[in-house]
């Protein structure tokens, strides 16, 4: 496929669960952590082949709502790594046309690390060329449930007829409401479940579940799932004409 051919048919959206940072490093004999600085790098690289790929639109699935069941140092070295990312990378993210945003709760998130999101946000909130979303102490389930509560209370306070509600509706009050739903999902490491990513959004999402753990998945293979993506026919329900 010539490389004009491959961005004409490439997902506009692409959202990734980056998993496997925690066996590289094993493999490595590391600490799991180790893992983690390795995928983070990964994530510069995936989003900096994303305009020459034709991809607009990258989420990427950093911390769940059940990785606080991970142990106590893990969990805070990953927020240490959160809020040295956002430091270090603020300024290439501004100057390389990326905006970004965080979807998720952050009610359980430290000052500094919200302080630091909120920043981010409004510095990059003018570019254009890649909307990287970063879903940061995320659950699907937690999402629809926290839209589901804003939406009650717009009907109980007269703002909403209940008889108005239905998915457009509902959709309005998730985390995503200013983004389009993703065509493409993409698991790293072998596993083949969702685990609770984007439930609402990816209804009629392709998925491309692969082997590779995610601190090896190059702007190469990147590539080649986007090629796969662009030979498969997507109907929605219909049947081919």
């Amino acid at each position: 496929m010539a490389a004009d051919d491959q961005i004409a048919r490439a997902p506009h959206h692409v959202a990734c669960i980056m998993d496997g940072n925690g066996r590289w490093a094993a493999g490595r004999g590391r600490p799991r952590l180790f893992g983690h600085h390795a995928g983070a790098r990964r994530v510069k690289e995936i989003v900096r082949a994303c305009p020459d790929l034709g991809v607009r639109y990258l989420t990427i699935f950093a911390f769940s709502t059940e990785n606080w069941k991970r142990t106590q140092s893990e969990v805070s070295g990953l927020m240490k790594l959160f809020r040295r990312y956002i430091q270090r990378e603020a300024r290439d993210l501004l100057a390389e046309g990326v905006r970004v945003r965080f979807i998720g709760d952050r009610v359980r998130l430290d000052e500094k690390l919200v302080r630091l999101m909120d920043e981010l946000e409004l510095l990059t909130s003018r570019n254009d060329k890649v909307h990287l979303t970063i879903a940061l102490n995320y659950g699907g389930r937690d999402e629809i449930g926290r839209a589901t509560k804003r939406l009650a209370q717009e009907i109980a306070d007269g703002k909403l007829s209940a008889h108005e509600v239905d998915e457009t509706t509902l959709a309005r009050f998730l985390d995503t409401h200013v983004l389009p739903d993703p065509d493409l999902v993409i698991r790293t490491s072998g596993e083949a479940r969702i685990s609770n990513f984007l439930l609402w959004q990816s209804a009629y999402a392709e998925y491309e579940f692969i082997d590779t753990l995610w601190p090896d998945f190059t702007r190469e293979e990147f590539s080649k799932v986007l090629r796969a993506y662009g030979a498969r026919d997507r109907r929605f329900g219909a049947v081919p004409a």
